[in-house]
C-alpha cells in the first residue's frame, strides 16, 4: 500500500498516510489535527519549510499580508478551491508581513502570490487575486501528468 508523507501544519510532525485513506480525514499522529481536510492551513516558518521540502502531496501556498486588499478579497475563493481539490492537494497561507524572511527566500515580489510545490520543488506560480475556478484550473494544469 502506497503511503504519502504529510507535515502537520500545526505541530510540524511528519506523518505517513496510506494514499487510499486520504479522503477519510487523516489526523496527525502527534497532535490530532486534520492533515488533508480541504481547509486552508496557516503556516509559520517551521511548518512552511517542512511542508514545502518534504510533503509528497502537492501544496499550494498563498503568500499574503493582512494589509493587502486583493489578498483579503481572494481568501474565500482560495478556500473554495481548497475544498474542491481536497484531498489530492493541500492549501496553505503564509503571512509575509509576519515572515518576511520566508517571502524573500521564496522570491515573492508582489502579493497575493500563489506558489505550487510538489515533492520539494516549485512547480509553478501565479500572481494576483483569482477566483476559485481559476485557482483550481491553475493547479490541475500544472499537475497534469505528474505522479
Amino acid at each position: 500500500m502506497e503511503a504519502v508523507k504529510l507535515t502537520c501544519t500545526t505541530c510540524g510532525q511528519a506523518n505517513r498516510i496510506p494514499r487510499d485513506r486520504l479522503a477519510q480525514g487523516p489526523k496527525c499522529g502527534s497532535c490530532g489535527e486534520p492533515l488533508a481536510n480541504g481547509r486552508v492551513h496557516e503556516l509559520d516558518q517551521l511548518s512552511h519549510d517542512k511542508a514545502v521540502r518534504g510533503d509528497e502531496l502537492p501544496l499550494l501556498v498563498d503568500y499574503w499580508a493582512p494589509w493587502c486588499g486583493p489578498c483579503r478579497a481572494m481568501a474565500p475563493e482560495f478556500a473554495k478551491a481548497a475544498g474542491a481539490l481536497a484531498p489530492a492537494v493541500r492549501f496553505a497561507k503564509l503571512n509575509t508581513q509576519d515572515h518576511p524572511e520566508i517571502a524573500g527566500r521564496a522570491r515573492i515580489q508582489g502579493i497575493p502570490a500563489l506558489v505550487l510545490y510538489h515533492r520539494g520543488r516549485e512547480i509553478a506560480r501565479l500572481a494576483g487575486a483569482r477566483p476559485a475556478a481559476q485557482i483550481a484550473d491553475f493547479v490541475r494544469q500544472n499537475l497534469a501528468g505528474r505522479g
